[in-house]
């Protein structure tokens, strides 16, 4: 039964982690232009977790008798509910310029508000997109493309490293330039007048249907030789591991030090750029110390 007090916060907390338990939530490692440290932060947010989770609760239609669905991916996570998007349209509610004026399960939203499981004001999904953009990442999006569903999608990874890059180093962008970018890196349409107002501000380069997202240079405030001196400390962190690999087994193959330094190499790279990554130290380290020897395509073996 839904009641208040602290019998329901335990019921909260239950449901809460019996979904976010089986999320694999690590930290991501975002490294901001110019600066030595990186920032971490978390895959996924658990508040705007269980708030998408409420929402396909009390906005799910019933009368389908289909079930509420969560997928998760290697970089996102997929909410799935039956019905359409009762009220309007998710981007009516992204800057909070709208309140629902009817819900498809009136005493179940009314319930769950009480409860403080959802906003009944409809500012949930415009926290949601406040968030991710504080961490960093890309916003939510919603596919209404079938009549009976609605699917949210959370990203939980980088899809454009120069957007990221941007927000690490713009952190003051308002929340609608903020929509516009993400829009961007995902090859989505804006507006003519928004394209202007990007544009001007420099935050993107390129003609329609082409545009990107503006990359961030280090020099630009000042800080080059300590970006680049960062980036040379995280190569030299690498090297040592592969040279302390050598030493205690004698040999390795590429497909050993791909499985040592993948991990290490953090979300932000893809595959293919981890590679290109650890074939750059690999040919680093054979150039200034003389420690490899390539014998195939395959792999490396230690040499004098």
């Amino acid at each position: 039964p839904l009641t208040s007090g602290p019998e329901s916060e335990s019921a909260q907390e239950f449901g809460r982690y019996r979904l976010y338990r089986r999320i694999r939530n690590i930290q991501l490692r975002l490294l901001p232009p110019g600066q030595l440290m990186p920032q971490e932060v978390s895959k996924y947010d658990e508040q705007s977790v269980m708030e998408a989770l409420h929402n396909c609760i009390a906005h799910q239609d019933y009368c389908r008798g289909a079930r509420i669905l969560v997928t998760e991916y290697p970089d996102r996570l997929v909410f799935d509910n039956s019905g359409s998007f009762f009220e309007g349209h998710p981007d009516d509610y992204i800057l909070g310029d709208k309140s629902p004026d009817r819900y498809r399960n009136p005493f179940l939203v009314r319930a769950m508000g009480e409860l403080y499981m959802i906003d009944r004001m409809g500012y949930g999904i415009k926290r949601m997109n406040e968030v991710q953009a504080g961490r960093y990442l890309p916003l939510p999006d919603y596919d209404l493309s079938e009549v009976s569903k609605v699917r949210l999608t959370m990203y939980g990874g980088v899809v454009d490293q120069e957007y990221t890059r941007l927000l690490l180093s713009n952190t003051g962008l308002p929340l609608p330039d903020v929509l516009a970018l993400d829009r961007v890196q995902k090859g989505m349409a804006i507006p003519e007048d928004v394209v202007a107002r990007l544009r001007k501000k420099k935050l993107i380069t390129g003609r329609k249907p082409h545009l990107q997202v503006a990359p961030v240079i280090a020099a630009a405030s000042d800080t080059k030789a300590e970006y680049v001196k960062a980036h040379n400390q995280d190569d030299m962190f690498y090297q040592r591991l592969i040279i302390s690999y050598l030493e205690e087994f004698g040999s390795a193959s590429r497909q050993d030090i791909n499985k040592l330094l993948f991990t290490k190499l953090g979300d932000m790279l893809t595959d293919d750029e981890k590679n290109k990554k650890v074939g750059n130290l690999l040919t680093s380290l054979r150039r200034e110390r003389g420690v490899f020897s390539t014998r195939d395509r395959e792999g490396t073996q230690s040499g004098n």
